[in-house]
């Protein structure tokens, strides 16, 4: 699914990379790349360890929203080895990176802002939040397949 889905509180895309799902998952589980890939502008600097990232690490992370900086710990709550990894802030909404391997060698990707999990749903749907991630999603994933391809 590419879109804001509101009935299920998903806002997804997805997109083919010409790598390995190896290559791309690499990125994902590294804190310290998450600046380079982020399409919305917000992720600035790790704040935590800089280790490779499992189910259940968590993770702080400097951000800008405008001209506020702020800071934000994570948990990884979705895990699975070069396929899925997801994690969540206080707010318990998810950010979700889904690899499905291409028999050409590259990847689909996609990325999905779950708000179904979060403690206040309302809010960031008040916020237009669901709506907004979406350019933003499609930035993150552009800006991915320009790192590894």
């Amino acid at each position: 699914m590419t879109g804001v889905d509101m009935k299920n509180k998903r806002t997804s895309v997805s997109r083919v990379i010409n790598a390995d799902a190896s290559t791309i998952f690499a990125l994902l589980t590294d804190v310290t790349k998450h600046p380079d890939f982020d399409g919305s502008g917000t992720v600035q600097k790790p704040t935590s360890s800089s280790e490779t990232l499992t189910l259940g690490s968590t993770f702080g992370m400097s951000m800008r929203f405008a001209f506020l900086p702020y800071r934000i710990g994570n948990k990884v709550v979705e895990f699975e080895q070069d396929r899925l990894i997801a994690w969540q802030h206080f707010g318990k909404h998810r950010w979700r990176y889904e690899l499905e391997p291409l028999e050409d060698g590259s990847t689909n990707v996609t990325e999905t802002f779950d708000w179904s999990t979060s403690t206040m749903p309302w809010a960031l749907e008040a916020k237009g939040y669901p709506k907004e991630h979406l350019g933003n999603i499609e930035r993150t994933l552009e800006r991915l397949a320009a790192l590894v391809e």
